[in-house]
């Protein structure tokens, strides 16, 4: 077969940029083939290199006292402590976007999207403990929505739930600015003992790179670089580079890697995700500093007459590729016959920097594997940076239950069960807090332990002011860790915007890394891996800058957690200072339409000391909750409703109910524990005010009553029948 003739055209339908094809010229002294002009695309594009964001992700802190693995590897690795044989366990965890890909194809895209987040984490010798998934969709009246958040939801279960991995926590929102590029970003965490983390450099000279796992398809060819670039309206021709995924061979695989690594024949393993073969064979041998030759007829296929630009840029899921030591591999492909999984030798590590292409002994691509891998192009592209708002002043003249309604009847802000039961949030036994109550919580098998995880990020902020709304994002994840009784550990960020090449746009990029960065040092959440997703835009309209943010907290023991939910007769405690905030508020998008002024600011040091206070404090309360979109309304709504009883808010201001001030908690306490409560903030300089009571069977707002009853009906329904 006649390889085609390297055209300026072909060079543009890569991703390339006349400037990055000439600087290949240059690394490799002559004009490349197809196949390399294949791997040059795949390994240079944004997915991959991250050669807009590389020098401001340098910014943020990524090492921490507990951190083992940071960025760099298929997943961060933190330290938390002993494990039940006494020996010291690490939670292995990563985001990740798969944003393009859902837009697409949405079951497959967001299967396979939880497909890959599980190989990262498992790839590293972790078992998947916990999975969470934050959504961003358009409009509910849009008319790809429904059809979007329907795929999507049934793709994220149908590969969490066959794979077995509990679905914890996430989030979901609707804006106009995702109309046109809905976002999935998925998350995974894995348990592992801290001295059997599994890495990526290979090591050592002709050690053989085998194969692992699925048959190679055409499915997903071109997937990284499509995901580099915007949407038009070619969209259509985009769909075979989705790739599908098949989570019960997944779950093969997961089963036969760790029992693989159990038995010591593991040199280094890197999951083929993006870009494939070609990115998991040249990252393996740059980090190890070996060459590597691949000999592509080895390669086990599931469709004919496979070229070699097919099969090193194919994303086919559920494959592996590792260096195994030379005399275990009997036992290696043993373990791999008895899952019914393909074990190939299709290659070996040399000491040459090459990386060496071949099929059927002819070559297809010879290229200096460092320069490959290393020296994609890195962008100090021109940035400006967001202009100051103008402050929201005005007085909101609402109706509070109005106000109230307006917002638990939003798809944004209604009960989000439709979603999340269709997620299996209880197998493996160890689920203690299910989604739709704020951060998930599980325990560490046959330990005292417990781990919870969040997912934040108010994407209207971060439009307003991105540096302000990237601490935002940060202190929101503290926060809502912090309610459930859990000592924040580290942070893993999914960096979502649109065309960098924008100044604009750039900026919004700079703004929030900077503002990330601030958060992350100030309340010691380092970022230990993560993912940056750009050119989501559709016909040059750009999505809201959305940098999600996953943490992870612990809780040392059962009397640490915060659980339950008020009880009747409980007074309703807040945590921290209110000034009114209502620009960029929740009320003023759901109620006006609106999304004006500046985004709240954010104290870090109050931040800090609140989320201290509440933890020192913790046997005071009978629930807590913290304060984010919708305010203090919203949040006392939500806790009551929870428990099935009614609520007495004291004040009837909009601004003092609906302002959305950072650095706030609401908690519920006996009188007595109220008492003692006040006395131990008048000691730590902390705010706390008493601001209504929990109980009866109605929700009053100043001088306003309806039957929690009604209101719980609105909330519980309101979002399924958005997308009806």
């Amino acid at each position: 077969m006649q390889e085609p003739t390297i055209t300026n055209d072909l060079i543009a339908a890569h991703g390339l940029k006349p400037d990055e094809y000439q600087r290949i010229l240059d690394i490799i002294g002559r004009p490349p083939t197809f196949t390399e002009l294949g791997i040059f695309s795949a390994m240079w594009n944004e997915h991959c290199s991250y050669k807009s964001s590389k020098k401001w992700l340098r910014s943020l802190p990524t090492t921490g006292p507990r951190v083992i693995c940071g960025p760099g590897e298929n997943a961060g690795v933190v330290d938390i402590g002993e494990g039940p044989d006494g020996k010291k366990m690490a939670i292995v965890f990563k985001m990740e976007s798969h944003n393009h890909p859902s837009y697409i194809e949405p079951y497959q895209g967001a299967a396979t999207g939880v497909g890959g987040i599980l190989r990262d984490v498992f790839t590293m010798g972790a078992r998947p403990v916990a999975a969470m998934n934050a959504l961003s969709f358009g409009v509910p009246s849009h008319p790809k929505t429904r059809s979007l958040v329907s795929g999507v939801v049934a793709g994220v279960g149908g590969y969490g739930n066959c794979f077995g991995v509990p679905t914890v926590a996430g989030e979901v929102r609707f804006h106009a600015a995702y109309n046109g590029n809905c976002l999935v970003n998925a998350f995974a965490a894995g348990l592992a003992d801290a001295d059997s983390i599994f890495y990526s450099a290979a090591s050592g000279v002709g050690m053989p790179v085998v194969y692992l796992g699925a048959k190679t398809g055409r499915d997903g060819v071109g997937g990284a670089t499509m995901a580099s670039a915007e949407f038009d309206d070619t969209i259509e021709e985009k769909r075979p580079t989705v790739q599908v995924g098949d989570p019960f061979t997944e779950k093969r695989l997961m089963e036969a890697c760790l029992e693989l690594m159990a038995t010591g024949a593991v040199i280094a393993i890197q999951d083929m995700g993006a870009a494939g073969l070609t990115s998991s064979a040249t990252e393996m041998g740059a980090k190890g500093n070996l060459g590597v030759r691949l000999d592509l007829e080895k390669v086990p296929l599931r469709e004919p007459n496979m070229t070699a630009y097919e099969m090193m840029l194919s994303e086919s899921q559920e494959r592996m590729l590792m260096v195994l030591r030379p005399e275990l591999e009997a036992q290696a492909k043993a373990v791999f016959d008895k899952w019914d999984l393909d074990f190939a030798i299709v290659g070996e590590t040399i000491a040459e920097d090459r990386f060496l292409v071949l099929l059927n002994g002819e070559t297809k691509a010879d290229l200096p594997l460092k320069a490959l891998a290393g020296n994609a192009p890195e962008y100090d592209r021109p940035w400006l940076p967001t202009p100051p708002a103008e402050p929201f002043t005005e007085s909101l003249d609402i109706d509070p239950m109005e106000g109230l309604r307006a917002l638990i009847t939003s798809p944004n802000y209604a009960a989000k069960q439709w979603v999340y039961e269709q997620y299996d949030t209880q197998v493996m036994a160890d689920t203690v807090r299910v989604p739709g109550l704020g951060a998930g919580v599980i325990r560490v098998h046959g330990t005292d332990k417990m781990l919870a995880f969040t997912s934040d990020v108010t994407p209207r902020y971060v439009k307003a002011n991105p540096f302000e709304g990237g601490k935002q994002a940060v202190a929101e994840a503290y926060r809502n860790l912090v309610a459930v009784g859990a000592r924040p550990l580290a942070a893993t960020d999914n960096l979502n915007f649109g065309n960098p090449e924008k100044p604009q746009i750039m900026g919004q990029l700079v703004g929030a890394i900077e503002g990330i960065g601030a958060a992350c040092t100030a309340l010691d959440m380092p970022i230990v891996s993560g993912n940056v997703s750009l050119y989501n835009e559709t016909d040059g309209v750009a999505i809201l800058p959305t940098p999600t943010i996953g943490a992870v907290g612990l809780i040392d023991n059962p009397d640490q957690r915060i659980a339950g939910t008020p009880n009747a007769g409980d007074y309703a405690m807040l945590i921290g200072t209110t000034a009114g905030h209502l620009g960029q508020s929740a009320i003023l998008a759901e109620m006006f339409g609106r999304e004006e002024g500046d985004a709240p600011p954010v104290d870090l040091a109050a931040e800090r000391a609140h989320g201290d206070f509440l933890l020192d404090n913790h046997t005071l309360f009978t629930a807590a909750t913290d304060l984010s979109d919708g305010g203090l309304a919203l949040a006392a709504f939500e806790m009551a409703e929870s428990a099935g009883i009614g609520l007495t808010l004291d004040s009837d201001d909009p601004a003092f109910l609906f302002g959305e001030d950072q650095a706030r908690y609401l908690v519920s306490c006996t009188f007595d524990a109220a008492e003692a409560l006040l006395s131990a903030a008048a000691r730590a300089g902390v705010p706390v005010a008493t601001v209504g009571r929990f109980g009866g069977d109605t929700v009053q707002i100043g001088g306003t009553s309806t039957p929690m009853a009604t209101l719980s009906n609105l909330y519980r329904t309101s979002f399924a029948a958005a997308l009806q």
